[in-house]
């Protein structure tokens, strides 16, 4: 039995007379949608996300059974929530804004180009090494795919370029950022004064609150907070509820340089790294 007779014959036509334009139209709104995905995945708004396209199923389910009465109210609903939204997830429509601006809408989020990465990864890495030569207390929190605008809101605002003169400013002690934690997005110091919550797990008496509150904040998404002792110096970096102590500064740039850099995936690359294994 020939194909054709197989398909219903609303979508006979449709089928048929699909072309590469539509594929390519097709592939290009799938791509969309799956960056808009991955970048609201693993933050909160993506439990809003999923509220509302359960409120759209209802909504059609009511439609359907003719419930008239609800149907209309949860259109309405609806329709304040599409009015609500820009300024419900406005963090994350300001940062696909900048992405695209940057023309890295398509590329992986939160990555610097290899300059920029590599010169905030130094500047990081010179201010640690003189925060702890100094023991001066510091909390560096570095946000990944994760916003964490709820925290850089406890704080004060600054929005500033890094640099290793502009950390060891913040961090000057009895001023009123020195206690607070410091955010940081890409190549830019968001805000410092800021509070973190402390963890709940028994850790040893030696981590003072600094320690507990990096700890804390890795246990609640996936930032990579940096910790400088006050009362020793020692550099620290908690991660997923986790501590590494005692670190160098050749680990620490081990660390922090995948967080900023984008790694080499291109067919140079990988034809480099084929000879390396041979």
């Amino acid at each position: 039995m020939p194909f054709d007779f197989l398909l219903p014959l609303q979508f006979h036509g449709i089928i048929f007379t699909i072309g590469w334009l539509d594929v390519l139209d097709i592939l290009v709104v799938a791509a969309i949608l799956y960056k808009v995905y991955e970048m609201l995945a693993d933050t909160r708004a993506i439990t809003l996300v999923k509220g509302i396209l359960v409120l759209l199923l209802v909504t059609l389910i009511c439609s359907a059974l003719n419930l008239h009465a609800i149907s209309w109210l949860l259109q309405k609903t609806v329709t304040l929530l599409f009015v609500a939204l820009p300024i419900v997830f406005q963090p994350e429509l300001r940062r696909g804004l900048e992405h695209l601006g940057q023309g890295r809408f398509l590329g992986p989020t939160g990555l610097l180009n290899d300059a920029e990465g590599y010169s905030v990864v130094t500047e990081l890495i010179k201010a640690v090494k003189q925060l702890s030569h100094d023991k001066t207390g510091a909390l560096l929190v570095i946000e990944r795919e994760m916003g964490l605008n709820d925290i850089s809101a406890t704080g004060i605002q600054i929005d500033g370029l890094i640099t290793s003169d502009f950390l060891l400013n913040v961090f000057i002690p009895n001023t009123p950022l020195h206690d607070g934690a410091a955010v940081i997005r890409g190549k830019r110091l968001v805000a410092a004064g800021c509070l973190l919550p402390l963890t709940e797990s028994h850790f040893s008496t030696e981590l003072g609150t600094r320690h507990r509150a990096a700890i804390g904040l890795s246990e609640q998404c996936d930032a990579l907070i940096v910790v400088v002792s006050e009362e020793t110096g020692t550099i620290s970096v908690a991660e997923n509820g986790r501590i590494m102590r005692h670190l160098d500064l050749d680990t620490l740039r081990a660390i922090l340089q995948p967080v900023f850099v984008q790694p080499k995936t291109g067919f140079k690359d990988f034809v480099s790294n084929w000879r390396n294994k041979k």
